[in-house]
């Protein structure tokens, strides 16, 4: 995109960018939600997996990999279980698609009318990153913490919570409001920085990849660009801040429900840097990057679904009340 006003020509109306972030966060959420719950129940696993003697007095499952989590799941929890904590994770998605897209939009139009001072377009995308991502986590991470909890606890009588009602009711009697945001100080520190990588590194390659189906010999589906840059893009992102992530999903399942999830040992944790120190003692650095493999595998077809539906839905959008501008 070019610095001058041009910069801006196809972002589209405020409605469109909230109805387009909402589609996209709604259609990704549906399509990566079985590895988001794979990826929540390796990040929550302490044990190490090379050491049989480490996991010989753990009661729940032990999880080695993507595919043998996924039919371990399968086998004990069914095919729901691929599926647990996804009302609350589709509601986190919808709004925080519609909020993260709505303020990185705002910052953008903000940011273009500093000429004749205006920043690179690279830091621009940053800070809207940054700014859009970190006001979305903090909006919507009761949510985020549900989702975690739901997709942590087992199946019949090992449930922790009935219902998403009974849920936020238990939580609010036993752990008070500050049960709802656990970890959230993890959560905005990993959003902004990851958000920030994201969208500058979205941004300097959509161009790039734009052209890249036209040159190739096999045709591909319109919008392929736009997906190929936000997996590069998630995939650089989420490496780079993946530790923090780790570190809020400890921090999710602390409380007096702490022992009664899948994951039965789970330690007690104070803070982020506490939860860090303690992790780095006990299991290394391989014990920050636990899920990361499956993290990565699902943050690609995510950001790739997000940012192609959000595109295309936006494209539509404006195409319908061109459309129907003109009818009048």
């Amino acid at each position: 995109m070019s610095a001058g006003g041009e910069h801006l020509k196809d972002e589209g109306t405020r409605r469109q960018v909230v109805l387009a972030g909402g589609i996209a966060g709604l259609i990704s959420r549906f399509c990566i939600a079985p590895l988001d719950v794979v990826k929540i129940r390796l990040q929550l696993q302490i044990h190490s997996l090379s050491d049989p003697a480490s996991h010989a007095h753990i009661s729940g499952p032990v999880y080695k990999g993507t595919l043998s989590t996924i039919k371990t799941i399968l086998r004990e929890e069914g095919i729901t279980g691929l599926w647990k904590g996804n009302i609350p994770a589709e509601l986190m998605y919808v709004c925080y698609g519609a909020i993260q897209f709505t303020t990185y939009r705002t910052t953008t139009q903000l940011l273009s009318q500093l000429d004749p001072h205006r920043l690179p377009q690279p830091v621009e995308s940053f800070i809207s990153g940054a700014l859009g991502g970190g006001v979305a986590t903090a909006s919507t991470y009761p949510l985020d913490l549900l989702r975690t909890r739901f997709a942590a606890q087992g199946s019949g009588e090992h449930r922790v919570y009935g219902s998403l009602l009974s849920s936020v009711r238990d939580i609010a009697r036993y752990e008070g409001p500050a049960g709802f945001f656990r970890g959230c100080s993890a959560a905005v520190g990993q959003i902004v920085p990851y958000m920030g990588l994201f969208f500058s590194t979205y941004e300097t390659l959509r161009p790039v990849m734009a052209t890249a189906p036209d040159v190739l010999p096999i045709p591909l589906p319109p919008g392929s660009g736009d997906a190929a840059a936000g997996v590069v893009a998630s995939v650089l992102a989420k490496t780079g801040v993946f530790p923090l992530d780790l570190v809020r999903k400890r921090l999710q399942v602390q409380g007096p429900t702490r022992a009664l999830y899948v994951h039965r040992n789970i330690p007690e944790y104070r803070g982020v840097f506490n939860t860090m120190g303690f992790i780095l003692r006990t299991q290394g650095v391989r014990g920050l990057y636990r899920g990361l493999t499956v993290s990565l595998f699902k943050a690609a077809p995510a950001s790739a679904v997000t940012m192609w539906t959000y595109e295309r839905t936006l494209k539509l959008l404006q195409e319908y009340e061109v459309a129907a501008g003109h009818n009048v």
